[in-house]
């Protein structure tokens, strides 16, 4: 998307997400697939009703498209008039984190009780992220004991503040770093970490325990 417009680029991303063709996204917005495709590929923002009907269409609020709340926490609006809580199977819950993203790990660091944002991706069963070796997180997953290795949380969701429902996902395990001649074996998970830097020791995390709920209305 290098030279599209940031309405382009999240009209993009959320089509991509959910998995809809532009005829599909078209057909929810009661637009053309040609005029999707060209503010898809364009510069610019179209008028307040086209935005929020592309919205609706793509299961998010206009202000949201419209790239307003990226500063927010999210979830800040009111829950659904009769939500449900679903516990999900740990199969369930393993296929929802399938396709890799960011999740948070969860440990007891050198500072105390410590959440920190990482990109992932699920690889033989694993979780498996990258941090610097070395560095703070690397410090605090080691034991310094031979074979004893750190019990970590690792925890993803997904919100749609649109339908005001989701999905969170806990997975609990140790922490194992990656020893270096299974790198290149590990390495064909395709984790890439947006914080850039030097990142390149490799720690997975097996799954012992696999919970998770979701929040969906009747």
């Amino acid at each position: 998307m290098t030279g599209y417009g940031d309405f382009g680029r999240r009209i993009h991303h959320l089509r991509d997400r959910l998995g809809l063709s532009l005829e599909q996204v078209a057909e929810r917005a009661d637009m053309s697939a040609g005029y999707i495709h060209w503010l898809e590929t364009h510069l610019g923002t179209p008028d307040r009703g086209t935005v929020i009907r592309l919205a609706r269409a793509l299961e998010t609020t206009a202000e949201d498209l419209l790239g307003g709340g990226r500063d927010r926490p999210p979830g800040q609006g009111a829950a659904m008039d009769e939500p449900v809580l679903e516990v999900l199977e740990p199969e369930e819950c393993l296929r929802l984190v399938a396709p890799g993203g960011i999740g948070r790990v969860a440990f007891n660091g050198s500072h105390g009780p410590t959440v920190l944002p990482v990109n992932y991706r699920l690889y033989e069963g694993a979780v498996v992220f990258r941090t610097a070796r070395g560095g703070p997180m690397d410090a605090d997953l080691r034991t310094g004991a031979e074979g004893v290795d750190i019990m970590i949380a690792f925890q993803v969701d997904r919100i749609d503040e649109a339908q005001r429902a989701g999905w969170s996902v806990l997975i609990q395990g140790a922490a194992h770093h990656v020893p270096e001649d299974e790198v290149a074996k590990v390495s064909g998970a395709g984790v890439t970490p947006w914080a850039g830097g030097e990142r390149h020791l490799y720690i997975r995390i097996v799954p012992q325990q696999v919970t998770g709920r979701r929040i969906h209305g009747f």
